[in-house]
């Protein structure tokens, strides 16, 4: 039989396998394949061992093919006992206990995003916080969000009781007196605040804080001429005085409208504000609508923020023809242009 290989050649085959499992690379590469083999092995191990204790433990009972047997008399499940137990008293509760968390504005935010993200109303948030202007809150501001929709209510005269403050605003007097931990009947003190649940502020008062009580007395284009506040006196040069409203300038005989709806108190001619109008309205708000070039309503009439009450003018201490505005609330001066829409 011819040979096939040489001694030579065998010595020369067995040098180059030993030189090609003697490379790091291939080294790493069995290393690698040995850790792999470990390591199905050992999961293998933990799922085998896994499904041998699952089947012994956290097991029913017998089961069976047809629905359980139970009684409808769901009273003899009940245990005998005098005492309620404790969780029941808490359930009941639960609807009646307030809390209160904080949040702090972020850039964007309005009333009503956040209002809706705690599933509370607008006016919620504006009472709890006395905020007197919703335009004006700013981000970083922190905000007292309580657990339920309602209205923080301070007591007006002696003797309001739980119920009588519930009976102003048409919600649950139980409710209102759990809330604040008061026996039903109580009799409360002037000045006393209290939270009254699912309670809504009025109408007057939420356009207020808004800035959606008063129409523009000008329904066309006019510029503002001079704000609310202290100012240069245009008529005393060096002389600081108080501009009680705003100046609207327009050109002369621009219509002017009733701000709100209201009755004409007072119609005529003032050396300061030339020809004028003075409107009462609700909520202890007045209007005043000065420098008229003529007047189109009389002292009586009731007025809406569709009626024209006069027309643009530079009568009276004026430099030229605008519509000065004024409002009052309760007897004093506000800015006018926080309340209009």
């Amino acid at each position: 039989m011819k040979k096939i290989f040489s001694t030579e050649k065998i010595q020369c085959i067995i040098n180059s396998i030993e030189m090609f499992f003697s490379s790091k690379s291939i080294k790493i590469a069995a290393l690698s394949l040995c850790g792999f083999s470990v390591g199905i092995f050992a999961t293998c191990a933990v799922i085998f061992t896994g499904n041998s204790i699952n089947s012994r433990h956290a097991v029913g009972g017998f089961e069976t093919t047809v629905a359980p047997e139970y009684d409808d008399n769901l009273s003899s499940l009940i245990p005998e006992s005098d005492e309620v137990p404790v969780i029941s008293e808490q359930a009941s509760n639960e609807n009646s206990v307030i809390t209160y968390q904080t949040y702090r504005v972020k850039s964007g935010d309005m009333i009503g995003f956040i209002a809706d993200a705690f599933d509370v109303t607008q006016d919620t948030i504006i009472s709890v916080n006395n905020i007197k202007q919703s335009r004006l809150i700013q981000p970083g501001q922190y905000l007292k969000i309580p657990s339920m929709p309602g209205i923080v209510y301070t007591v007006k005269r002696d003797g309001e009781t739980p119920e009588t403050i519930a009976a102003k605003y048409d919600v649950n007097s139980e409710k209102c007196a759990l809330v604040n931990l008061l026996e039903p009947g109580s009799e409360l003190a002037a000045g006393t605040s209290l939270f009254i649940p699912d309670a809504e502020l009025d109408w007057a008062t939420r356009q207020e804080i808004n800035g959606d009580l008063f129409h523009k007395p000008l329904h066309s284009r006019y510029w503002l001429s001079s704000p609310y506040g202290w100012r240069d006196s245009p008529f005393s040069t060096g002389k600081r005085t108080f501009h009680s409203g705003v100046d609207m300038a327009s050109s002369t005989g621009t219509p002017i409208y009733a701000a709100l709806d209201g009755k004409v108190v007072a119609a005529g001619f003032n050396s300061t504000y030339g020809n004028y109008v003075i409107i009462e309205h609700h909520s202890g708000y007045r209007s005043l609508y000065g420098h008229m070039s003529k007047i189109a309503c009389k002292k009586g009439n009731f007025v809406y923020t569709s009626t024209v009450i006069g027309y643009v003018g530079s009568t009276g201490m004026s430099t030229g023809p605008h519509l000065h505005f004024t409002v009052y609330k309760n007897g004093k001066t506000v800015n006018p242009m926080t309340l209009l829409n």
